[in-house]
């Protein structure tokens, strides 16, 4: 792909913010976030987006699940046709679309990490200094996605040039979690939908975006799996995995999301993932009643959440929503104002139920999952 110079943002773990609170109120930036906001806004004046978004029409569902529905008619109508996907393993198509063939004004930055280990004395660097020395490592794409599903909508592609088919790499969930942690917005996510989980290009990417909501995930109650690992659980519906790090070393938990994805992938096992700024998991300790208190808004680590679910090849679409990444993680971008304005609690969870492992299903991979990771990390 030619065209004009990229802008390169270049970051260190310096420029990691542990410290986000939700607060009810304008959220602080970050020069991640001044970066990224900024780039999209002047490409949505420049028409650059097949539809101009505004504020859009948002309801708060009542009851458990804390659902977010947003009416958002354009993306239904004018998003891109998916590729047709036959299997999660499908080989990457050059004569497809893929983001190498993009228009070149859609390209935001190339984010670069600087790469030191954590506990080197590199890590002291600065990212330009990195940058100026050629230190940088783990080179990733950031462009508009054309059709958003909210402010700041981009898609992160991890060395595109590569031309890495729709399955995630250790490089693709550190560059995710990297960019939540360099975000100081609570409501920045990022989230990734495999073949057979409505990803409609099959090149490697995931999604970032902006959502001035609290979702459930961030705060729900937990199980421990295997927490040396930093693996969990979200006990509600719909019951996911759940990996946490507070940003230390993030490519632990990198490491970890790929494997339990890599696990997915070879039992064909279709499955989306979201990241957020989140809560530390439930304490052990803690009684039913108390661990679904609603916690203080303090979110100092990131959740990533992995729901395997029922593929998708050729289905026919939901009239009201897909269920994909941000529908599974309580964000709720409707098609059409009639199914907006009519959907109850009960609604939303009998389409997704549809899309989703029944509790027997997810506690037999649950046991597979555990023991594979158990058995790779020596733990007993």
């Amino acid at each position: 792909m030619e065209g004009p110079v990229r802008p390169v943002f270049t970051y260190t773990q310096q420029d990691f913010v542990h410290q986000v609170y939700r607060t009810g109120g304008e959220p602080e930036h970050s020069r991640f976030d001044l970066t990224l906001r900024s780039g999209w806004k002047e490409k949505m004046s420049r028409g650059l987006f097949r539809y101009h978004l505004g504020e859009l029409e948002t309801r708060l569902l009542p009851g458990e699940g804390d659902y977010v529905a947003q009416l958002n008619i354009q993306r239904g109508i004018e998003r891109r046709k998916p590729q047709e996907i036959l299997s999660i393993k499908q080989n990457f198509d050059p004569k497809l679309f893929n983001f190498n063939k993009i228009n070149p004004e859609e390209v935001l930055f190339e984010m670069c990490s600087c790469g030191a280990d954590p506990g080197s004395d590199d890590k002291g660097k600065s990212a330009e200094t990195c940058h100026q020395n050629g230190l940088t490592t783990g080179s990733c794409m950031v462009i508009i996605n054309v059709s958003p599903l909210e402010l700041g909508h981009s898609l992160l592609v991890p060395e595109p040039a590569q031309c890495h088919p729709q399955i995630l790499t250790p490089l693709a969930v550190q560059v995710g979690i990297d960019s939540v942690f360099l975000s100081a917005d609570p409501g920045y996510r990022v989230g990734f939908n495999s073949l057979g989980a409505f990803a409609s290009v099959n090149h490697l990417h995931l999604h970032g975006y902006y959502l001035n909501h609290t979702l459930r995930l961030e705060w729900a109650p937990t199980e421990p799996l295997v927490p040396e690992k930093c693996l969990y659980q979200l006990t509600g519906f719909p019951r996911a995995f759940m990996i946490y790090t507070e940003g230390q070393d993030p490519r632990v938990a990198a490491t970890v999301t790929c494997k339990l994805t890599d696990i997915l992938v070879d039992r064909n096992i279709a499955h989306n993932v979201f990241m957020s700024r989140g809560c530390p998991p439930s304490s052990n300790n803690s009684s039913s009643s108390s661990s679904e208190a609603v916690p203080s808004g303090l979110r100092r680590g990131v959740r990533i959440c992995i729901w395997p679910r029922v593929s998708c090849f050729g289905a026919k679409e939901e009239s009201a929503f897909n269920v994909a990444l941000c529908e599974l993680a309580g964000h709720l971008p409707f098609k059409n104002r009639e199914d907006f304005k009519d959907i109850d609690e009960d609604g939303v969870k009998a389409i997704v139920q549809r899309y989703v492992f029944n509790d027997q299903e997810f506690s037999d991979l649950q046991q597979e999952v555990v023991g594979q990771l158990c058995e790779v990390n020596g733990v007993k």
